[in-house]
């Protein structure tokens, strides 16, 4: 069997299969003996019904079962309405899901197409409808806590997106407590394709973990204007998917509150409310997440960090309705900040702190954003 055929499979742990009711999926199992190779027989039809004896049976019989591509979102869908399996599972599955589609998207030797970004798209929006009903409830450090349960990937970007959805959706949910699905859905799949303009970035600029010169800075922030080129070139059309706001997201979330971001220097309510959100998600991630720096920061003291960009990064409101989901967690610490110039984009060996001589400021609240949905003006 071809490389192309076997990528068409993936393993599935025997103990998440459903048991006691119709399953939605097939079942397989890689028959051949020789090593290197691959022959897979399907040995359940779905639709039939499991018992737990069943499986005990398999997992004597069996290696390792297999759900074919074409039952992905079946399997992912059967395993987040289980009872049974934790959030831990299910959470560690629907992240798979995800980064097997943004994985054909930044495939270099993969042509990108049209075809290749509507596909990309509805399986990364078929992963965050999974996600918003695992982790919707959440707070902040609950799904630090969970982030920092599952297993990581070569390519940082791939679970750097990830996570930035899954923050994402919780944000908005805290700062729209009634938002209905598919809103959370648009938050969350803005998050997971915030970074798709990094498509066109080299790779081993986006890995380098020591600090970028001004040359391959000014690259790096290429990015937004490049996955911004790239949404619009495709036309892509996928039915219920605004791509007027995704395009914006992209676009926008490097862009700061005060106005010092790029790739325009936009500032306060003329950056899109999920562009404010994604931004405040891929900073909290950046300093958290163990693949980033050698060094990561407890949620206090990230927050804490994070508190004095407020109103210059950061929209004020948005961050202290996220900082006030993480519930009697202590608080920060750490009385050093990063500088104006720090980008979540990149990782590094190490945190570039800065004595912070600033002094705090209030600002004001914006109001709230009833416009949600709306493209208040063209990019």
């Amino acid at each position: 069997m071809t490389t192309r055929e076997e990528s068409r499979y993936f393993s599935v742990p025997i103990e998440l299969v459903t048991t006691g009711k119709p399953i939605t999926y097939d079942l397989w199992i890689n028959s051949s003996s020789r090593q290197n190779r691959v022959h897979y027989v399907r040995i359940f039809k779905e639709g039939g019904a499991l018992s737990f004896e069943d499986l005990q049976g398999f997992k004597k019989k069996y290696f390792q079962l297999y759900v074919h591509e074409d039952h992905r979102d079946k399997y992912t869908k059967s395993l987040v309405a289980s009872e049974t399996a934790t959030d831990e599972e299910k959470t560690e599955v629907v992240k798979d899901m995800a980064i097997n589609y943004l994985g054909k998207v930044f495939d270099p030797g993969r042509e990108f197409t049209t075809e290749v970004l509507e596909e990309a798209i509805e399986g990364c929006r078929e992963s965050v409808e999974h996600m918003v009903d695992v982790v919707k409830d959440y707070d902040i450090n609950e799904l630090r806590s969970l982030i920092g349960n599952l297993s990581f990937h070569d390519f940082y970007t791939y679970d750097h997106s990830v996570n930035v959805s899954m923050y994402a959706i919780i944000i908005f949910k805290a700062l729209m407590p009634n938002a209905r699905k598919d809103e959370l859905t648009l938050a969350g799949l803005s998050g997971m394709l915030h970074d798709i303009g990094k498509l066109k970035i080299p790779t081993d600029l986006i890995n380098k973990a020591g600090k970028l010169d001004d040359d391959e800075f000014k690259v790096i922030q290429t990015h937004p204007g490049l996955g911004k080129e790239l949404i619009e070139c495709q036309n892509a059309d996928c039915p219920g998917i605004d791509f007027d706001i995704i395009k914006r997201v992209v676009y926008e979330h490097h862009e700061n509150y005060n106005g010092t971001g790029y790739p325009n220097k936009i500032a306060g309510d003329e950056i899109h409310i999920l562009a404010r959100i994604v931004a405040i998600a891929d900073f909290f991630d950046a300093i958290t997440t163990k693949r980033s720096y050698h060094e990561v920061l407890s949620t206090p003291d990230a927050l804490a960090v994070m508190d004095r960009t407020k109103g210059k990064k950061l929209d004020p409101k948005i961050f202290d309705t996220f900082s006030s989901t993480v519930n009697n967690f202590g608080t920060g610490h750490i009385n050093m900040g990063l500088p104006d110039s720090f980008d979540p984009c990149q990782p590094q060996n190490e945190l570039p702190f800065v004595k912070d001589k600033a002094k705090k400021q209030n600002h004001d609240l914006f109001q709230k954003e009833n416009t949600y949905g709306k493209v208040k003006k063209a990019s």
